[in-house]
């Protein structure tokens, strides 16, 4: 990074940090319920389910709020309280925040937002870019979550920035590229930014003899990353490797790949245990969830079944008893029971025995899901 553009996040970090923290307890004030929100990134909406009865309780039609027939709603965060949500729209080019009560209560403007996550402690947004897009830019975005203004575009100089998290300390950011084994870790305190290469892969899938990437062969494309709950670990699944790979964080400025697991059929978005004993990895090509050992770093079970069609997205409940996964369903893997055809689903695994207990229907290609964070 720049000098001045250390300056400028140095001092978007002094603003953020003078308004008021979040509060630091995870979970929804006793007796709320919790809602998890999927966007549906065909549909013009977002559906809300209730976490613990597991059933479709709400719409949000952007449409209707003025955003057009084909905003693309893509990813959602959950304030730590369940006080507000957000979700990104790639194709209105908008960040929107809402209430419980899903008021429209905030937006602001940036080009191709892809991913979100909502930092634990501070008044921060962190948004990467959409990998539907054909040439985003190589930033992510800085946005102060109480009135939506974009504090910052953090340069990482990398193309195709789409894979997040913040680390448990809130003080460092995780980006990768798409295109190239690169992870950056950003310092929000001093705005340095510091690349990493990743390994690249050898498994299987990553057949690269194209030429396509003469000096960076073999792209992992990691699609998404899953924080440890104690930090010291972070996962990212591999599009193209078919690889689950495991980061150790003991240097939070050089995340170190220590593990890789074969797993094929394209990694998607993984979802830790709130124990941390297990990952959940929907595998997108493979209509499949693996479940991993997370201290043995082992398949322990590969979950099949109806309903999962182009697993995308993956949430626990705070409780851990319920594993939640976001299911394209582009293709029509899944034939629809109620009123819309190409609906997408969401479907409740049970994190005990690890059978499908729900198909839920959703709005079309349903993408990015979250709830509140464990207590």
């Amino acid at each position: 990074m720049t000098a001045a553009g250390r300056v400028l996040l140095t001092a978007a970090m002094a603003t953020i940090s003078a308004c008021a923290a979040r509060a630091t307890g995870g979970g929804t004030p006793a007796g709320e319920p919790a809602y998890l929100y999927v966007a549906n990134q065909n549909g013009a909406s977002v559906s809300i389910v209730d976490v613990d009865d597991r059933t479709v309780v709400g719409r949000v039609d952007l449409e209707t709020l003025g955003f057009g027939s084909n905003p693309k709603p893509h990813d959602t965060a959950v304030e730590p309280d369940g006080s507000h949500w957000y979700v990104t729209l790639i194709g209105a080019n908008r960040v929107l925040k809402f209430d419980r009560e899903n008021r429209l209560v905030g937006q602001t403007e940036m080009e191709v937002p892809g991913l979100i996550v909502a930092h634990p402690t501070e008044d921060l947004l962190v948004v990467g870019r959409s990998m539907t897009a054909v040439n985003p830019p190589s930033s992510v975005a800085l946005i102060r979550a109480s009135d939506m203004t974009l504090m910052e575009e953090v340069e990482v100089v990398f193309p195709r920035p789409h894979a997040l998290a913040i680390g448990k300390g809130g003080r460092w950011v995780y980006t990768a590229s798409l295109a190239e084994n690169r992870v950056a870790a950003i310092d929000l305190e001093t705005g340095d930014v510091n690349l990493v290469e990743v390994p690249v892969s050898a498994g299987p899938e990553a057949d690269d003899s194209s030429g396509a990437h003469p000096a960076n062969h073999a792209p992992h494309t990691l699609v998404e990353f899953a924080l440890s709950p104690d930090g010291r670990t972070m996962v990212a699944g591999g599009e193209v490797s078919g690889e689950l790979l495991v980061f150790d964080l003991t240097d939070p400025a050089t995340p170190r790949v220590v593990e890789t697991i074969d797993l094929g059929g394209s990694p998607w978005h993984p979802a830790y245990t709130p124990d941390g004993r297990f990952v959940y990895v929907p595998l997108h090509r493979a209509d499949a969830v693996a479940v991993i050992d997370a201290s043995a770093w082992e398949v322990v079970a590969r979950i099949e079944g109806e309903g999962l069609a182009e697993p995308h997205g993956a949430a626990t409940s705070p409780d851990g008893r319920w594993v939640f996964v976001s299911n394209n369903n582009t293709g029509g893997g899944y034939v629809a029971r109620g009123d819309l055809p190409e609906a997408g689903t969401v479907v409740v695994i049970d994190a005990v025995t690890r059978e499908i207990v729900e198909i839920l229907e959703v709005g079309p290609n349903a993408a990015g899901i979250e709830t509140v964070p464990a207590h």
